[in-house]
């Protein structure tokens, strides 16, 4: 069954493009040109993806995705003809899953639009499983726990907001506490692309959600950094004040 996917791009020719893209592979787009359409047909539609151009005409996209993450957990991908570490740092920042310098492929650009489709279906309940069935499982470390089949993430009983890409990355590591993750492995949970250009997004998911899950986040408890490859889930960390 297809998505319905919202294409904020102020460029008619290119969105159209990209509506084309999108229908081939049975999803259905609905196209609008500047920030304040898009902000208005994602509150009315509750599309299953946003597609964002940043450069965009009176509201821009960062100020979308901003407000949109204020009130939704649709995953956003940013679409934008700037490529330095800051606009990616500021993309990633407002809320955004993942992000897609222009000029790109159409190739490229579905297998985004897939992986993040695929990251956020939550399966239906299957009564024909049978009961502590492998997929239902939750992973918990500390007072953390991360519940991949409702898409939820709590700490010690508060819910946590996290947009898909940094949920795809928590869920990764809570699966193999102990394990250590290379940042280009996690891009294959995340964007299903092993492009080394693209592995600071890995950084600054894992430093949103240390400012989420962490009492201090230049001291973190949780998401380890291991110098030189990557990161690991910490396997001893205790409940309480989640201090190991």
């Amino acid at each position: 069954m297809g998505a319905h996917v919202l294409v904020a791009e102020d460029d008619a020719r290119q969105a159209e493009m990209l509506r084309r893209y999108l229908a081939a592979e049975g999803h259905t787009a609905t196209v609008v040109h500047d920030g304040a359409s898009a902000l208005q047909q994602a509150r009315a539609a509750a599309p299953d993806l946003l597609v964002l151009d940043v450069m965009m005409p009176g509201l821009d996209g960062l100020s979308v995705c901003r407000a949109l993450r204020e009130e939704s957990a649709v995953p956003i991908l940013m679409l934008t003809a700037r490529a330095t570490l800051d606009d990616l740092v500021r993309g990633l920042d407002t809320g955004a899953d993942d992000y897609l310098t222009k000029p790109y492929s159409p190739r490229e650009f579905m297998a985004r639009v897939r992986t993040l489709l695929r990251r956020v279906t939550v399966p239906r309940p299957n009564p024909s499983k049978p009961p502590n069935d492998p997929e239902d499982r939750t992973f918990g470390i500390g007072d953390l726990t991360v519940d991949p089949a409702r898409h939820q993430v709590t700490l010690a009983g508060s819910q946590i907001d996290c947009t898909p890409g940094e949920f795809a990355i928590l869920e990764t590591l809570a699966a193999a506490p102990g394990r250590v993750f290379t940042r280009a492995q996690l891009l294959v949970h995340t964007n299903g692309l092993d492009r080394s250009s693209t592995e600071r997004t890995i950084d600054v998911h894992v430093m949103n959600l240390r400012r989420k899950i962490e009492q201090n986040p230049r001291r973190p408890a949780y998401l380890l950094t291991v110098f030189g490859i990557g990161y690991r889930m910490n396997a001893d960390v205790r409940p309480g004040p989640g201090q190991p």
